[in-house]
């Protein structure tokens, strides 16, 4: 069975897949199929290994891995049993996202250019990325795999995205000003690193990190946990959605960022920015 998930995995991979878990999963299930003296794939098989899991949602994932490849395997071996979707009955339930408003926005960026560090770098380097976030909606692994090589003049060029794509992201004169002051400042205190994002030791921020340093700044801006969740950095972007976005531009100060006002196209095109202030 080994070799028939092997070929799969090429095959799905070939189309722009990555299936790192995927590959685990079925590896998994390869060898409690082999444990079993299996070498096609059975439903009771698939069933037993997957209510492992402790969760109904594990159980969805792992039964459902298995079914994709079933599928496959079916057409051209018969031997193979092709178990019916979703046995576990599972619904996924999206959560509520956070749309953070103007004032949060402010404040995440002000806790931000407030955190501590033997530099200046930390703070300008927080600040710069929640803010880039919010101006242009990337994802966050998409922000800290930025590369400076990255900006162009027509935009963000972000590389191998979800399903492998890659797109160029438009930044307004404003986001692309304050870009350009934070590289600069990046630069002269750790020039070693092609990446735009970087620690306090010049090496490419980890997102576990970011994750607990996010969680900070959502307390010292005052922003509180709803319905027993906190909100997440990866719902900044949702902010970009809204009728006003925040922006990278800074007054001499540092302490105020300009915003843009623009409507999003049913095409998604770029958007219309009508104004600043």
């Amino acid at each position: 069975m080994i070799t028939a998930i092997e070929t799969y995995l090429v095959v799905r991979r070939a189309a722009g897949f990555t299936l790192s878990n995927t590959e685990y999963l079925l590896r998994s299930f390869a060898n409690f199929a082999t444990d079993q003296k299996q070498t096609h794939i059975r439903t009771a098989t698939a069933i037993h290994w997957a209510s492992q899991a402790r969760s109904v949602a594990q159980r969805h994932v792992r039964y459902q891995t298995v079914c994709l490849l079933a599928q496959y395997l079916c057409v051209e071996d018969s031997r193979h049993e092709s178990p019916p979707t979703n046995y576990f009955g599972y619904r996924k339930v999206r959560r509520v996202p956070h749309i953070y408003s103007r004032d949060e926005i402010e404040g995440l960026v002000l806790a931000a250019e407030r955190l501590p560090s033997f530099d200046s770098l930390r703070p300008k380097t927080y600040a710069t990325l929640i803010s880039l976030l919010a101006a242009t909606g990337l994802r966050i692994s998409e922000a800290l795999h930025l590369l400076v090589s990255d900006i162009t003049p027509d935009g963000l060029l972000i590389r191998k995205t979800k399903f492998q794509k890659t797109r160029l992201v438009p930044l307004h004169d404003t986001a692309r000003t304050g870009l350009a002051r934070y590289l600069t400042h990046r630069q002269e205190m750790r020039s070693g690193s092609d990446h735009v994002f970087v620690s306090d030791d010049g090496q490419p921020l980890i997102y576990w990190k970011v994750h607990n340093v996010f969680r900070t700044l959502l307390k010292s801006a005052g922003i509180k946990p709803s319905r027993g969740r906190w909100p997440r950095i990866h719902e900044l972007r949702q902010h970009a959605d809204s009728p006003i976005m925040p922006n990278l531009h800074r007054s001499g100060s540092g302490r105020a960022f300009c915003r843009v006002v623009f409507w999003q196209t049913a095409k998604a095109e770029l958007p219309d920015v009508t104004g600043q202030f």
